[in-house]
């Protein structure tokens, strides 16, 4: 079963996972009941919101009723659901392709992750401040410098700051809501790695590309790179945090280094692309979790991928 696939990462997802189905029947759930995932999916049921008091009893209820083996959650709020309440899923007996309990605690707040990454000095810490005026950020970060919520992710909810008129609206929330950070290289030195880890602190398999953003915060183009610092910097990072299962990591190159933006302990938005270049982590997260085999290093092809608007129609009828 996947969740929310109405969204670039669950149908991504599964469409990665199709060409399995002689094996496997696919369910798709998601909050909407036109999602388009479930063009994809065997078997498509409507979920109510993960925060609705009745989702445990229907989230229960409904893979005991469809025989699912493994869940793999595709959005935020279903891995941070998943990890809090494995219980459930340990008392229906099925698996859930969930990273380290400890990442994805650590992962939804920036600022404990910057802490983490203090404690360690790690290189590829990006500075960042809970409190001063604008007046002492500038004076730290320059200007322009960014006002970054804590808890958030696909870039929402940033924040550039250009001159005091645009800080004074947002000041109360720095430390609370909101953390300051210096802007760190360009949009065209952006990177997303993909890893899959299990838990000692190696990547069994990794795959590397440089992208540019569309403006919902996924990404628009990727190219195929490979660079030996980069990886030596994600695999200290490995080793620190022991991921498990599909972990991406987003970075900035700045000056011939390496500056982390954030980690993700899941399924990204780039996972299809991902796929059509060998890295299928979807299929990884079935031989994982479920049947309990090791991964290695696929072969990666290399190459570059843009995304378009795609038009999925039917003509006999109004409806999937």
């Amino acid at each position: 079963m996947v969740t929310g696939v109405g969204a670039i990462i669950g149908y991504g997802v599964l469409r990665a996972l199709r060409p399995l189905r002689e094996t496997i029947r696919l369910v798709g759930t998601d909050i909407y009941a036109d999602a388009v995932g479930q063009a994809w999916a065997d078997t498509f049921i409507q979920a109510p919101l993960t925060a609705d008091p009745a989702y445990p009893e229907w989230l229960e209820r409904t893979v005991r009723h469809q025989g699912v083996d493994l869940v793999i959650p595709a959005i935020e709020q279903d891995v941070h659901f998943f990890s809090d309440h494995c219980d459930l899923f340990a008392r229906a007996g099925v698996g859930v392709a969930l990273n380290a309990a400890a990442l994805i605690d650590l992962t939804r707040d920036k600022w404990a992750m910057d802490q983490a990454l203090v404690s360690t000095n790690s290189p590829v810490r990006i500075p960042t401040r809970l409190d001063g005026d604008f007046g002492t950020l500038t004076h730290a970060f320059g200007l322009p410098f960014l006002l970054k919520p804590r808890r958030s992710y696909a870039s929402k909810g940033l924040i550039r700051v250009r001159n005091e008129a645009d800080f004074m609206p947002h000041r109360d929330q720095l430390g609370s809501v909101l953390m300051a950070q210096p802007i760190v290289g360009s949009d065209d030195e952006e990177y997303t790695v993909a890893v899959f880890g299990d838990g000692t602190g190696r990547v069994c398999a990794s795959i590397t590309l440089r992208r540019q953003l569309a403006q919902d915060g996924s990404t628009a183009k990727a190219w195929v790179r490979h660079d030996d610092s980069l990886d030596a910097a994600v695999a200290a990072l490995c080793e620190r945090f022991k991921p498990v299962g599909p972990t991406n990591l987003q970075f900035r190159k700045v000056d011939g280094g390496w500056r982390l933006l954030e980690i993700n302990p899941r399924v990204s938005s780039t996972t299809s692309l991902r796929t059509a270049f060998g890295y299928n982590e979807a299929r990884m997260c079935v031989d994982y979790f479920l049947d309990g085999r090791a991964i290695v290093q696929p072969e990666i092809r290399q190459g570059f991928a843009a995304r378009y608007i795609e038009d999925f129609v039917v003509h006999d009828r109004d409806h999937f």
